[in-house]
């Protein structure tokens, strides 16, 4: 029986960190649960280990939660992939990850960030446009699914400062 979602516990998640090449097997499991062409660990050690991104995780009970990577180039970044576990959702966590990113984003002196979301991921892009996030494009078919049909991907800018 699903227990409804407001007698549901919220979970205590940590601070948001910094992650390491450490992370990136971690990382590459729980990628596994939001895509359907999850990235591998050593994709992802690849990125933990590029100054150039920024890689920021929560965890619960010691198990990594969620987490938000970017790229940043000179002024901008781009957000390269966000995920929760499945059973974490819905609890703020994202909210967490995105604000505390943006904040470091800003700090680094980045003024505009750009993101790709599947048009078809609701929830998704309604923490995008909470947080200041707006459309400026759509790539048509860009998102290969798992059953082979394709998915097209929205474009969204927020400006920072």
């Amino acid at each position: 029986m699903k227990i409804p979602e407001l007698l549901r516990k919220k979970p205590e998640f940590s601070l948001p960190r910094l992650l390491k090449v450490g992370d990136a097997s971690d990382c590459s499991s729980l990628h596994a649960t939001g895509f359907a062409h999850p990235w591998s660990a050593s994709e992802f050690e690849a990125l933990l280990a590029d100054p150039s991104c920024l890689s920021v995780g929560v965890a619960l009970k010691s198990e990594l939660a969620g987490y938000l990577m970017s790229r940043v180039a000179s002024d901008e970044a781009e957000v390269l992939t966000i995920v929760v576990a499945p059973t974490l959702r819905t609890f703020g966590c994202a909210q967490r990850l995105l604000l505390d990113h943006l904040s470091r984003l800003a700090a680094r002196g980045v003024t505009v960030v750009f993101l790709e979301v599947d048009a078809e991921n609701e929830a998704a892009m309604a923490l995008y446009r909470r947080n200041g996030f707006v459309e400026v494009g759509r790539r048509k078919a860009y998102y290969a699914r798992a059953e082979g049909a394709r998915g097209d991907a929205l474009v969204m800018r927020r400006n920072l400062g």
